[in-house]
């Protein structure tokens, strides 16, 4: 069996560092990170999503917290409220928790947000200094995907990376992160040919697709570092059955939420030949909260001259 890669225990690392942090921005003399993050209405995963994200900015000593606003909020309400925080001295972050109700457009809603205040790193703006090498905000998923593969040493350097998945939240700013660190990297999708060759190739593999398990054994190199990101609710039993032979725990899970997440690797198959692997849950989840911690104190630190 291979060993696991923990998120849970990284971003716990990541959230005392980002509470030490404060306190001696604090202690010298600056004030404490303002982190406010937009809630656009009533879906149920946007509010713990939310929740979970303002409790851990509080828990951590940040100031703000989470504007919620009806669903009826036209564009242009949106828009103003944003620029209202642009121009807030105490806002140093700004979080447009997404998806928005139907009707709003996103793209325009994330330009809105000044590109120093966003901490979620899905401006353009950030995007171009990403790939241009230059200082920006990365965005959270995959700046905790490399934040998990330093802490555990994962070779970099000369290492082929495969990234199935070319969404602009995950594989292409984490194609972007792994070629600074002088990996070859390989981004596959939907129309990628002959998909497990190309994945067997990886000595890093990630699933970034939003498909549940999609990656099985013929994908993975005996060795190789295997990083899913996917969360995926499976809600038919039998399929639960296959994909868990045996998993007493996780068919527990089922017969009390009626569902289970999987991730977009096959675990119980694919584990045994990793050298190391990604859980779902508690694996890169966790991070994407602590590195939105991070960002938030970086600009607090850039913007008060304490960077």
């Amino acid at each position: 069996m291979s060993g696991i890669l923990d998120g849970r225990k990284v971003a716990a690392e990541i959230h005392a560092e980002v509470a030490a942090g404060v306190r001696e921005l604090i202690e010298g003399g600056g004030r404490a990170p303002g982190l406010s993050v937009i809630r656009v209405g009533d879906d149920p995963a946007s509010e713990v999503y939310v929740a979970s994200k303002t409790r851990s900015a509080e828990e951590a000593g940040f100031t703000g917290g989470s504007i919620v606003l009806p669903a009826s909020t036209s564009a242009g309400e949106l828009v103003a409220r944003v620029h209202e925080l642009n121009r807030a001295a105490e806002v140093d972050g700004i979080l447009l928790q997404l998806p928005l109700p139907e009707g709003l457009p996103e793209r325009d809603i994330l330009l809105a947000i000044d590109p120093d205040k966003d901490v979620d790193g899905l401006h353009p703006l950030n995007a171009g200094r990403l790939w241009s090498d230059l200082e920006g905000f990365v965005p959270c998923t995959p700046g905790g995907i490399l934040e998990l593969l330093r802490r555990y040493e994962v070779p970099l350097k000369g290492a082929r990376a495969v990234i199935v998945g070319r969404s602009q939240l995950v594989g292409k700013p984490l194609a972007a992160l792994l070629l600074r660190e002088h990996s070859t990297v390989t981004v596959c999708h939907s129309r990628t040919r002959d998909l497990a060759a190309v994945c067997r190739e990886a000595d890093i593999l990630v699933g970034a697709v939003g498909r549940p398990a999609l990656l099985g054994p013929d994908h993975v190199r005996a060795g190789a570092v295997v990083v899913d990101v996917g969360i995926n609710r499976v809600h038919d039993r039998a399929e639960v059955e296959r994909l868990f032979p045996g998993d007493e725990q996780r068919m527990a899970t089922f017969e009390r939420r009626g569902a289970v997440l999987v991730g977009d690797v096959d675990y119980t198959r694919v584990a045994p030949s990793a050298s190391l692997i990604t859980p779902v849950p508690g694996g890169v989840g966790p991070l994407t909260v602590a590195m939105l911690l991070a960002n938030t104190l970086t600009s607090a630190r850039r913007r008060q001259g304490r960077s």
